[in-house]
């Protein structure tokens, strides 16, 4: 029996505007679905932008989400649903905050804050863009994942090769399977698939998902492990952005990121985003759980 063929570009992107948006069920009450094809625990960065969305839909024009701090505090199961219950803190004039609570099963998985701004002009500076080759001059993840993955186990191997919607293209490639200690640094440059129109709730939603990948690796770069290493543990403890211009996230964007500090089984990780023509357009910042467990005897 043959294989269905893999999905396009413009499904992989229409279903991941689908996960993203998400359906009003009451007043300040959404349901984000759950991914399809999903295994086990819930990406992170889906709950992220539900949670962003669920505070968008409650939040009017002309205020739009300039910041969002978010503590994970359960891991979310693929095989439900998720509940996001929205408080509206307060409704000023020029600001608006929200508290986003994610639920399943009667349990919160995550608690987010988000403030909102009406636009205004004001001072400006910002970071220089890092000087990286050109994503066209590139090999995508994807690609190189293909390639280093041929001698792993096939369901593992299926897992980690399966297409996605969002093309990552790292500045400076990383071996998945011997991993080797390098300075705690990345810079890749990543997009989704194809066009989703000119919503910039979903360009936020879509940057808020994608952010928190490659995030958390950056941290265990300088101990030379990562996922495959045996009786290693990781989870995103909590995840800060603050958004500071509009961008296209089916346009090219470049994700900087390093890492300060590590200690007490955990990593702390920081990242810009940047346009390719150099404006920045958002701040990332992460604590993330990286723990290697001792084999009992």
């Amino acid at each position: 029996m043959s294989e269905n063929p893999p999905p396009t570009a413009e499904e992989l992107t229409a279903d991941l505007v689908d996960l993203l948006d998400v359906e009003e069920i009451d007043t300040d009450l959404y349901r984000g679905r759950r991914s399809r094809g999903g295994v086990g625990r819930v990406f992170g960065g889906q709950v992220i932008a539900q949670a962003l969305q669920a505070a968008q839909r409650s939040t009017d024009a002309p205020k739009t989400a300039h910041s969002l701090h978010a503590y994970f505090m359960r891991a979310g199961d693929e095989n439900y649903p998720i509940i996001y219950r929205v408080v509206r803190d307060f409704e000023g004039r020029s600001f608006a905050t929200r508290r986003v609570i994610a639920m399943q099963r009667g349990a919160p998985i995550l608690n987010m804050a988000a403030s909102f701004q009406v636009p205004e002009q004001g001072f400006h500076h910002q970071d220089a863009m890092p000087d990286v080759p050109p994503p066209e001059s590139l090999e995508s993840e994807a690609q190189i994942r293909a390639r280093e993955s041929v001698n792993i186990d096939e369901k593992f191997r299926r897992q980690l090769t399966r297409p996605r919607p969002i093309e990552i293209r790292p500045a400076y490639p990383r071996k998945w399977f011997e991993p080797t200690p390098t300075a705690p640094i990345q810079h890749s440059w990543f997009r989704v698939v194809a066009p989703i129109g000119d919503d910039q709730a979903m360009h936020r939603a879509i940057l808020s998902y994608a952010s928190d990948m490659s995030l958390l690796g950056t941290c265990m770069l300088p101990h030379g492990v990562n996922w495959t290493t045996p009786g290693f543990q990781t989870a995103s403890l909590d995840h800060a952005i603050w958004l500071h211009e509009d961008f296209r996230a089916d346009d090219w964007l470049l994700y900087a990121t390093d890492s300060p500090w590590a200690g007490h089984a955990r990593g702390m990780n920081r990242g810009q985003i940047f346009t390719r023509d150099g404006r920045l357009v958002a701040t990332v910042a992460q604590e993330g759980l990286i723990r290697q467990r001792t084999p009992r005897a």
